[in-house]
């Protein structure tokens, strides 16, 4: 049986919870203390600045969206690529070249580095400029396997893993598709 990720509907009482929350957050991020979102997962970073490994989580997150999917699982994909380009200096080039590419792109058309590009839609176009280099297919490649063999996220896709020891998906649901109308 599949296991769907319902979104939460939103009542008055969890908005005015969640903006009471965010008040004093906003108050401190303003008046500069506190670190950002991006600074606190990525201050472990060896090899690459924690301004690049966000650009790679963002790139991440543009070339394989799942809204429903949160951004902790694209963090945990990106986050080998430091020791990556710590252990290999061509990998370290790929990447560095690659994210400085990509700012430059974003700086020339935006105004602003990628990561701070407001819109997908405007960052899918800077991704497809640059889609025939290396960089790009190392980066799209890589991903296909770091993010979708996380264990975690396998439910909210509607996967449920692997079925040859339970005897195979002809007796585990392999027609639950309870999203086609009926009829």
């Amino acid at each position: 049986m599949r296991i769907v990720d319902r979104r939460t509907k939103v009542t008055r009482r969890l908005f005015l919870r969640g903006t009471a929350a965010g008040v004093p957050a906003a108050a401190l991020a303003a008046a500069g203390a506190g670190i950002s979102a991006t600074a606190a997962w990525a201050q472990d970073a060896k090899t690459l600045t924690p301004d690049q490994l966000a650009t790679l989580a963002l790139m991440a997150r543009d070339i394989y969206p799942h809204d429903h999917i949160g951004d902790a699982y694209y963090i945990k994909a990106v986050t080998p690529w430091d020791a990556k380009a710590g252990a290999d200096p061509a990998t370290k080039a790929v990447l560095v070249g690659g994210i400085v590419l990509l700012d430059g792109n974003a700086q020339a058309k935006h105004g602003c580095a990628y990561a701070a590009v407001p819109w997908e839609a405007q960052r899918v176009v800077l991704l497809q400029g640059i889609e025939g280099s290396v960089f790009f297919q190392k980066i799209r490649g890589d991903l296909l396997v770091s993010f979708y063999n996380q264990y975690d996220p396998w439910p909210k896709f509607g996967y449920e893993g692997s079925s040859a020891e339970h005897g195979g998906y002809i007796h585990r649901g392999f027609d639950d598709i309870d999203w086609l109308p009926q009829g």
